[in-house]
């Protein structure tokens, strides 16, 4: 028996919905934990990782809210200088630039929702950590403090 004309296209719309929103919640990115080393002690952020071009172009875009201990991690192939702005991003963020052993070289502090102006990385990073606006200052995070993680160099 054949099957109904609205089964057969409705299903694979479903489908194709449930994927684009998974895509566009970042569900499919890998997890991970990355810590940062301060003056003043060690703190942790759980983190997804955003290690692919397609995965670092959508970044935390359209994201409405992150948990306080979250972020995301962009890590990169080799080091280059890089740039980033907050299109179709309606989070406030800190953005910590790092380098290939994990010393953070720069960082953008309470970055503007939805803004195009671009954000350097000041130098050389192999990657880059965004957490919720505000923190880096709360947290006594600098320039210089540094991030753990496998994708760094130790």
């Amino acid at each position: 028996m054949q099957t109904p004309l609205s089964r057969r296209v409705l299903r694979p719309f479903a489908l194709a919905c449930a994927f684009a929103c998974c895509w566009i919640s970042g569900a499919f990115a890998q997890n991970d934990v990355v810590r940062i080393v301060t003056s003043s002690g060690e703190l942790s952020f759980n983190v997804e990782i955003a290690d692919e071009p397609d995965e670092r172009a959508r970044g935390l875009m359209h994201r409405q809210s992150m948990d306080r201990d979250a972020g995301m991690l962009f890590v990169y192939e080799q080091p280059q200088y890089a740039s980033f702005w907050m299109k179709n991003t309606p989070l406030p963020l800190d953005i910590l630039f790092a380098d290939e052993t994990g010393f953070i070289i720069t960082i953008a502090r309470e970055t503007t929702p939805f803004s195009t102006r671009d954000i350097p990385s000041g130098g050389v990073i192999l990657g880059v950590l965004e957490i919720n606006a505000g923190l880096a200052d709360e947290l006594g995070v600098a320039e210089g403090d540094r991030l753990i993680h496998p994708a760094f160099k130790p």
